[in-house]
């Protein structure tokens, strides 16, 4: 009997032991899914890796400062009372900055960049409705010497500067010619002040307004018109009306010309006045270029006497309709040299080029026989 109550008390004591240790290893379970155990036995709460800004999708690094030290992300687009000066903050610490091409083209004082080991700045006192446009910053990642742009950490924010007077982003070209080609679209780059302006498209001769239907003909307050697939009837002079709540205004006028020029180097002829020439008399050599409309064009010249004589070179361009739809650049170059000596006697080279490459012509130019 004592033997029977032994062995009972015995199984009591290890259930109760088998318990503890379920307990002990249920909140063993419990602390480490809460904390974790350093070698040292210390205990310390689990620290979750932050998301790197710039990281998330959609998120930017371009700021506005505002007063008393408050910051504002900039989105895809932005409005700013003109006059008062901006200020726009990018992190990092190398940063390149980009903006309305303008403000370089005149070397604008208004405008000024500053680089420091955490932000990269740009400051715009006294902005205006010309200084609307696309502001960006991106991150420069370097390799050694060569650096680049990082595109995926580049942002960028069109800035509106509303102003009721200047519905349209002044230009300091009044009339403005826009080249229309068949394979691909056309602008007219009547852009806006004011995202909300109701903004149409007009042809001049015979007077209509140019329906916009979001497939053919489209329009973006940053770009403005978008032909699709221009034709020559589209040829002709237009202008954009802009209104929102008070008088509507007119923009600058557009001349657009069809154009069915291929691309290519320069098409080029050289010719000598007079044709026959003697000691003492003047020439003039004529290099002659045939282009596309927008294309520039550049000349240099090879001649017997060059570093020795003094010469004169003159040069102009002009756009010739040259059948319908087809409209040609044409660009001179002349050289003149005056009192010819016999040094001046060779071989004159004109070498023409545009973006498409380079046309070399050469004529010979002897003494006329007494």
């Amino acid at each position: 009997m004592n033997l029977w109550i032994m062995f009972s008390l015995l199984a009591l004591l290890c259930l109760e032991l088998q318990h503890a240790s379920c307990q002990q290893q249920l909140k063993r379970r419990k602390d480490i899914g809460d904390n974790r155990i350093r070698p040292g036995g210390k205990r310390v709460k689990l620290r979750y890796p932050k998301v790197k800004e710039g990281a998330v999708k959609g998120q930017s690094l371009l700021t506005q400062v505002l007063d008393k030290g408050r910051f504002i992300r900039l989105g895809p687009t932005a409005t700013m009372a003109p006059g008062k000066p901006i200020e726009l903050r990018c992190k990092g610490n190398s940063i390149g900055w980009s903006y309305p091409p303008y403000l370089d083209t005149f070397n604008d004082s208004r405008l000024s960049i500053k680089h420091t080991d955490k932000y990269s700045q740009l400051i715009l006192t006294s902005p205006s409705a010309a200084d609307t446009g696309p502001y960006s910053c991106w991150v420069i990642v370097c390799d050694g010497s060569e650096c680049d742009r990082d595109h995926e950490r580049t942002y960028v924010s069109y800035i509106y500067f509303s102003d009721n007077d200047n519905l349209f982003v002044p230009s300091a070209i009044h009339f403005e010619i826009i080249y229309l080609r068949p394979n691909q679209p056309a602008v007219v780059p009547c852009r806006v002040t004011n995202a909300q302006a109701k903004v149409s498209l007009h042809r001049e001769v015979p007077p209509e307004e140019i329906t916009t239907n979001n497939t053919l003909v489209t329009y973006d307050p940053t770009k403005g018109f978008v032909l699709q697939n221009p034709s020559k009837e589209h040829q002709g002079v237009f202008y954009c009306k802009a209104e929102t709540r008070g008088t509507p205004q007119i923009s600058t006028k557009y001349q657009l010309l069809y154009v069915e020029v291929p691309s290519g180097p320069p098409y080029v002829s050289l010719e000598v006045s007079p044709e026959s020439v003697r000691g003492g008399d003047n020439i003039n050599v004529t290099c002659t270029a045939l282009g596309e409309p927008e294309e520039d064009m550049n000349f240099s010249w090879i001649y017997p006497g060059q570093d020795q004589r003094p010469v004169q070179t003159h040069t102009s361009w002009r756009l010739v309709k040259r059948g319908a739809g087809q409209t040609t650049r044409v660009s001179k170059s002349v050289l003149t040299v005056e009192d010819m000596e016999t040094i001046d006697f060779g071989n004159y080279i004109c070498r023409a080029k545009n973006g498409h490459g380079e046309t070399i012509v050469t004529t010979d130019i002897v003494p006329k026989n007494p």
